[in-house]
């Protein structure tokens, strides 16, 4: 597939799931501790760096996006499903959220101040990963952050047909080792402040924290 016909697989995969997707989320993000922690600490970074709103980028059904902007964060939500959009205008009608993808933002050169991205980049190709760190480092001002949650492995390509409830789903997942994707991010532009090694089920992942140079 091109790029455009594998985005276009991920969109359809989650517009078909977006219902009992935002039922999982509501029930595992208030037992996820450590993840409310970090996005504390990310959301008092922001506060204190002042450089701009952040990004959600493939925020979803916006859950995450509203517990970001009820820490104190200018936040707005990007996802490419539009379903997923709609849910998240419909829960949080006060915040902003709107269809697009982390491939091709559309802001200006270093207008974002920062940028969260949780559990959103494993669908992505490694070699259309590395697109998206710089188009992560593009548009965030100097110094603003990344604060990324993903999914590790060691180097798996899985390609499942059912998920979140049996839904037909037609993305694919790479699951990478944590080095390998720091290693991108840090070629992309961004040094490492801290990451965390979580080994829950299903499966080993990571959240990173970088600063753009």
């Amino acid at each position: 597939m091109t790029g455009g016909e594998y985005l276009e697989a991920v969109r359809a995969s989650y517009d078909e799931v977006a219902a009992d997707y935002l039922e999982l989320v509501e029930s595992r993000f208030p037992l996820d501790l450590l993840g409310r922690a970090l996005l504390a600490a990310f959301a008092e970074h922001v506060r204190a760096d002042a450089l701009g709103p952040v990004a959600d980028l493939g925020c979803g059904p916006g859950l995450v996006t509203a517990h970001l902007a009820a820490l104190g964060v200018d936040v707005f939500g990007l996802d490419l499903s539009p379903r997923m959009v709609d849910a998240a205008r419909r829960r949080f009608p006060d915040l902003d959220f709107a269809v697009g993808s982390m491939t091709a933002l559309d802001v200006p050169d270093g207008s974002l101040g920062a940028i969260l991205a949780w559990f959103s980049t494993h669908h992505m190709p490694p070699e259309m990963l590395a697109g998206v760190f710089a188009e992560f480092a593009r548009t965030l001002a100097p110094g603003g952050r990344l604060l990324l949650g993903t999914h590790l492995g060691t180097g798996e390509h899985t390609r499942p047909t059912r998920a979140y409830g049996g839904h037909p789903v037609s993305y694919e997942s790479f699951l990478l080792p944590a080095e390998q994707i720091v290693g991108l991010l840090e070629d992309a532009g961004f040094d490492l402040e801290r990451r965390t090694l979580e080994q829950p089920t299903p499966r080993e992942h990571t959240r990173i924290l970088v600063r753009r140079r």
